[in-house]
């Protein structure tokens, strides 16, 4: 039985930053300069095909990164309760999970705020971002 109260769909990021797959791995380190950036998303045609974190590169000489991505322990339904997804994270040291659906589809990107207190929201993302002038 579900935990009670809000979903992973209730909480998510729903525009997360997505980039395509045939990014290289110097466009990815690239984007690991921003330090709110924990987890790159690689998708084609809406559908998630792989997840970066910093660590998947350290030892990544060019290239193309999805070659270094991984998906394991990092998506989550959405119909999981924000309860769990976040006893989740915490478990796992995490920050940001994708979040897909059955066919893989992304449907959002789910990120604990540093306080790991709960989740941060597109309303966060909008002002963090009008905070920077981007």
């Amino acid at each position: 039985m579900r935990e009670p109260g809000p979903s992973v769909g209730d909480v998510v990021v729903r525009l997360p930053k997505t980039l395509p797959v045939d990014t290289s791995v110097a466009q990815a380190r690239g984007c690991f300069a921003d330090d709110h950036v924990q987890l790159l998303l690689l998708v084609e045609s809406g559908r998630l095909l792989g997840t970066l974190v910093r660590d998947d590169l350290a030892e990544a000489a060019g290239g193309p990164a999805l070659a270094h991505s991984h998906m394991a322990g990092r998506t989550i339904p959405a119909d999981v309760s924000a309860t769990d997804a976040r006893r989740l994270m915490l478990s796992r040291g995490q920050r940001r999970l994708a979040v897909v659906d059955d066919d893989g589809v992304l449907l959002g990107l789910l990120c604990l705020k540093r306080r790991l207190t709960g989740f941060c929201g597109d309303a966060d993302v909008a002002a963090r971002a009008a905070g920077r002038g981007t």
